[in-house]
């Protein structure tokens, strides 16, 4: 593998690596052959289309929570598409009905609401989403099983409702995580949904799967797909890993901009927590840097912050070898996923530009940059 090219990179920028992603498709691809499964990429984690075509060699097609998701998928990746959102107004699902081949509604209110619309495109397959009650993230800002959750309908709810037009069911709980925590949720739902599931054609068992993390159980994940199939004979089986598709495939390449001293050295960065990867405020999380270690572990311990004005706009504490020094490049690991897709341009600060660099070809190239036309053209 070829470093990246730092000297040919603009901050701030988003670095795809294709070569990372193939390794990726590659494990997916094995899924598929192993069990029949079908994959759609959840493009709420990433929705890069440029890289589309590498991922529809593999890939069966997307899943998306808006008209615009969807007709992204439908536009640019051309397979299978399937919605599902917490709730649909008309306008939005008469969209969905005209490119989509799944939609999942959320409760029966809205499935019933909505009949003299379903009942006029018959090409589309229609599912309800379940809850388990069962969690097994462990932030609760991310468990679609936590108490009092919007998402998904309990078992208890579906008592005394018809399911004739309802071909297939949906059931997501996790969060990246391993074969252990779909198993147990697996056994969990085969429990519950026992009365339901023999009535379906089709399961869609969402994503969280970190399916392409280096010590993910992919030989129990073929055994407990293959296996719900047998015991079901259930023939159309769907995941929608977001985030493994683009697993450690990308970098976002900031520079240091100033470095202030406030009981600790603070250096501020071009690039913002806030802005350009609010996980890390969200989650929160601590991402990796390339030649960074915890804080006091190497010689020099740095405050990484962006530059925005909100005063908690903190990436986190780091240590470094040498001193940092203005100018210097630093570059943040596992930042294609959930990053592009929710960066925002608060404080019109500069969205990063996207690149794609192929460490196997040594090819770099950039495939978008942004200005002020697009900071203002999202406010009036």
């Amino acid at each position: 593998m070829t470093p990246l090219p730092l000297e040919d990179i603009k901050p701030p920028c988003f670095v795809v690596d294709r070569a990372l992603l193939r390794r990726n498709l590659e494990i997916l691809g094995r899924v598929r052959r192993e069990t029949g499964v079908k994959i759609l990429l959840a493009q709420k984690a990433f929705s890069m289309f440029s890289v589309y075509p590498l991922l529809a060699g593999t890939l069966d097609g997307t899943c998306a929570s808006s008209p615009h998701e969807a007709r992204l998928g439908r536009e640019e990746f051309g397979k299978e598409v399937t919605a599902f959102a917490a709730a649909y107004s008309r306008q939005d699902l008469e969209e969905l009905l005209s490119c989509c081949n799944h939609v999942i509604f959320n409760s029966f209110s809205q499935w019933k609401r909505f009949r003299d619309l379903t009942g006029k495109a018959p090409g589309v397959k229609f599912g309800l989403r379940c809850n388990p009650e069962h969690s097994e993230g462990q932030t609760p800002l991310y468990d679609p099983c936590a108490p009092k959750s919007r998402l998904g309908i309990r078992h208890a709810d579906f008592a005394g409702e018809s399911l004739e037009g309802i071909t297939g069911l949906h059931v997501h709980n996790l969060c990246e995580q391993n074969a252990d925590a779909f198993e147990r949720t697996l056994a969990v739902f085969e429990k519950t949904f026992a009365d339901i599931i023999p009535q379906m054609q089709w399961i869609n068992f969402g994503g969280g799967h970190h399916i392409t993390r280096p010590d993910y159980d992919v030989p129990l994940l073929c055994r407990l797909l293959n296996g719900f199939r047998k015991r079901w004979n259930i023939s159309e089986l769907y995941l929608e890993p977001g985030e493994a598709v683009a697993l450690d495939a990308g970098y976002l390449v900031a520079t240091v901009l100033d470095i202030v001293r406030n009981e600790m050295d603070i250096a501020i960065l071009d690039t913002s927590a806030e802005a350009h990867m609010p996980d890390v405020l969200e989650m929160p999380y601590r991402p990796n840097i390339i030649g960074a270690g915890q804080p006091s572990e190497k010689k020099c311990t740095y405050r990484l912050a962006g530059h925005s004005c909100l005063a908690g706009d903190v990436i986190g504490d780091y240590s470094f070898d040498e001193k940092l020094e203005i100018g210097r490049k630093v570059v943040f690991l596992d930042m294609a996923h959930y990053t592009m897709v929710k960066t925002n341009t608060f404080n019109g600060l500069q969205l990063p530009s996207i690149a794609l660099f192929d460490s196997q070809t040594h090819e770099y190239r950039v495939v978008r940059e942004f200005d002020y036309s697009d900071f203002k053209s999202r406010l009036s």
